[in-house]
């Protein structure tokens, strides 16, 4: 098959998985999630003109010479009603988000007044008509669509769903992500320790990476070298919307994967990417389920996982944010880069006068996962750089749980 590029491998992922079906859930349960219905308020948000201060509810016509006196005729606190009409030369003392008295045109604030004896308040400055007062309806009117389907859902999204009283709602269903590693050399996390195998890492940490997106996987541990067996967890992981198997991708007389999995049914769509670390990364589909052969090197598995598992994950999700931010950063030194694949470098990001600086966490092999674990972004190298310099100006892609863009933000 084809070396892909990563623009042309991440557009046949995005052309091959689909937004999922709809679920309804309850509202403590619907951080992150994305809507698949319109929302409607159920009242006028205020639901009349009330007070944006604690001070007084007055007619601005009374103020055309200050300081001026005026009579307090009743207080109105949060949830009262008003019981009088203004009348001239006559205010409310008023709390803020109390409804505004009829006869009131403005509010002003406390710290604006000097009380003189009971009953009375001096008023040091004027003010226009319609000041400090929040209008009936302002925040939403009874009936209009106050969040739309593809809406994600954030903390202020759930303060609108309570406002409106949603206690339940239609959302797009999470995938069912399941992990399988593969190799006869890994040690699981309950087997004894053994210092000639490796730590399975790589299910870990690529759970961590599944759970930073909301999604509970399953981990169905390690298949060893031997068909039969491999066959026997492939077939377990094909029963989930998205399978991510780690190792056995390359072309080693050894690694079975790519032969086993065919032969269950899935079609491969690429196995290989011109990128680094990660080249050696595959995936096909069936009728129900991606899968995703990820390299069995601890960085390349989670790079491949960041470029190109994560964007597919939030569009079966209903998200339209599908990238990780990027930025723009200088250049702490220089790096080497050998041309043809886009390449992926580790760094830690900084601040000087002018902004961000980037500083590779050491070596990029991709078996120190290390490098990693210190990173806070991934500096993205185009396919053709011979290489960067120190000061130069660099995009690196944030490794933040939460924050994702429209666009890759970065040229191969």
């Amino acid at each position: 098959m084809e070396h892909l590029s990563v623009n042309h491998a991440l557009r046949c992922v995005l052309e091959s998985v689909k937004k999922l079906d709809v679920e309804t859930i309850g509202i403590e349960k619907s951080l992150g999630r994305v809507l698949a219905e319109d929302v409607y308020a159920n009242r006028n948000q205020p639901p009349y003109d009330v007070s944006a201060m604690d001070g007084y509810a007055l007619r601005s016509a009374d103020l055309s010479g200050v300081p001026a006196t005026l009579n307090i005729i009743e207080d109105i606190k949060a949830g009262d009603m008003p019981q009088h009409t203004l009348q001239a030369g006559q205010c409310a003392r008023i709390m803020t988000g109390a409804p505004v008295p009829a006869g009131a045109d403005a509010v002003l604030r406390v710290e604006d007044t000097e009380a003189i004896e009971s009953g009375r308040v001096k008023i040091m400055r004027a003010v226009a008509a319609g000041c400090d007062i929040r209008r009936l309806g302002e925040n939403m009117r009874d009936g209009e669509v106050v969040l739309s389907a593809g809406t994600e859902i954030t903390p202020g999204v759930v303060g609108i769903l309570a406002t409106v009283k949603a206690a339940h709602l239609q959302v797009i269903r999470r995938p069912r992500v399941a992990i399988l590693s593969t190799g006869n050399e890994l040690e699981d996390m309950d087997d004894p320790v053994d210092a000639n195998k490796i730590p399975n890492s790589n299910s870990y940490a690529l759970m961590g990476q599944v759970q930073a997106l909301g999604i509970e996987p399953s981990l169905l541990g390690i298949a060893r070298d031997d068909p039969e067996e491999l066959a026997e967890y492939l077939q377990r992981g094909l029963h989930f919307d998205v399978l991510l198997v780690s190792g056995g991708s390359s072309v080693g007389v050894h690694d079975y994967v790519r032969p086993t999995i065919e032969s269950l049914g899935v079609k491969m769509l690429f196995w290989r990417v011109a990128m680094k670390p990660g080249h050696p990364l595959a995936f096909g589909t069936t009728n129900k389920t991606a899968v995703f052969g990820l390299p069995g090197n601890p960085v390349s598995s989670m790079v491949c996982f960041e470029e190109f598992v994560a964007p597919a994950l939030r569009q079966m999700m209903g998200h339209t944010r599908l990238y990780r931010r990027t930025v723009t950063a200088k250049l702490a030194h220089a790096i080497k880069i050998r041309p043809g694949r886009t390449e992926f470098i580790r760094v830690m990001l900084s601040r000087d006068a002018d902004g961000y600086v980037a500083t590779s966490t050491g070596t990029q092999s991709s078996g120190v996962s290390l490098s990693v674990a210190r990173a806070d972004g991934l500096l993205v190298a185009s396919s053709n750089s011979n290489g960067l310099a120190a000061g130069e100006g660099v995009t690196v892609q944030l490794l933040d749980g939460t924050a994702f863009q429209n666009e890759m933000g970065f040229e191969e």
